[in-house]
C-alpha cells in the first residue's frame, strides 16, 4: 500500500490496482498554490470524513474527470454529491463494506461537519481501510476520544493517520495519547501547517513521539511512504 501526501488532509492511497483519493483539498490549498491540479489527479475512489471546505473543495472536480470513480462517505455527504450525478457509497458509523481494494470500516470522530452552504453535512468520521494485509486508520479531523480503543479490538493497525495541528483538532500531546489507544507505533501526521493557526514545530511533534518510543512522519506535499 502506498500513500502520497498531498497536503493539509489530502491522502492518495493507491493499494490493489486502485486509487482512493481522500477528503481532496488541492485547489485552496495555500501551500500547493497551482503545483498540483485536481484535474489531473487519477482516483478509482473518493474518501470523505466529513463535510467541511477544506475536506469536501475539489470533490465535484475530481469526479467530473474520473466518471467511473465512486464517492465513499456519510449518507447525508453521499446524498448532497448525488445533486451533482456523482455516484456514491454511503456508510454510517460502526459499518463495513468489502470493496474491490479492500475493507473500509467507518469509525468515530469528535469534530462538527457542514457544507459551505450550511448544509448538514451528518456525522464527521474516520475509516480503517485494510487491503493487501496492511490496515491502516485514518482519522479524520477529531479530538482525542475513548473511542479510539475499540479499533484495535477488531484489526491490528500497520499505520494510524492523525492530525496534529491543535485549534481544530487534537494536537501533539493529544496524538501521542491517541496512537496509544489505537497500539499503533507508526504515524504520519496530517492537518498541519496549512495556515498559521494550525501550524506546528516539527522538531517539537517527532520528540514527543521519539519520547512515547514511536515514529512520526511528516511528509512534503507529493511525498510518499509504503506499508
Amino acid at each position: 500500500m502506498k500513500i502520497t501526501y498531498l497536503g493539509h488532509a489530502t491522502l492518495l492511497i493507491e493499494t490493489a490496482g486502485k486509487k482512493i483519493i481522500v477528503d481532496p483539498f488541492i485547489s485552496g490549498n495555500p501551500l500547493i498554490n497551482g503545483k498540483i491540479l485536481p484535474e489531473n489527479i487519477e482516483a478509482d475512489y473518493i474518501l470523505v470524513t466529513h463535510a467541511h471546505q477544506d475536506h469536501v473543495l475539489d470533490v465535484q472536480t475530481i469526479s467530473e474527470e474520473n466518471p467511473t470513480s465512486k464517492l465513499i462517505s456519510n449518507f447525508e455527504i453521499v446524498t448532497y454529491f448525488s445533486k451533482f450525478g456523482i455516484e456514491g457509497h454511503a456508510m454510517n458509523h460502526g459499518g463495513s463494506w468489502d470493496f474491490d481494494f479492500g475493507r473500509v470500516t467507518m469509525v468515530n470522530a469528535w469534530h462538527s461537519s457542514s457544507f459551505a452552504d450550511g448544509t448538514y453535512g451528518g456525522n464527521p468520521a474516520g475509516f480503517v481501510i485494510e487491503s493487501e494485509g496492511k490496515s491502516v486508520y485514518i482519522a479524520g479531523d477529531t479530538g482525542l476520544t475513548k473511542d479510539m480503543e475499540l479499533i484495535p479490538l477488531f484489526t491490528k493497525l500497520d499505520l494510524a493517520v492523525l492530525p496534529i495541528g491543535d485549534n481544530f483538532t487534537m494536537g501533539i500531546d493529544s496524538a501521542v495519547i491517541a496512537s496509544d489507544y489505537v497500539q499503533v507505533n507508526k504515524v504520519l501526521a496530517y492537518h498541519y501547517d496549512t495556515w498559521e493557526i494550525i501550524a506546528v514545530d516539527h522538531d517539537k511533534a517527532k520528540n514527543a513521539f521519539d519520547k512515547a518510543g514511536k515514529e512520526l512522519i511528516m511528509l512534503d506535499i507529493e511525498g510518499s511512504i509504503e506499508i
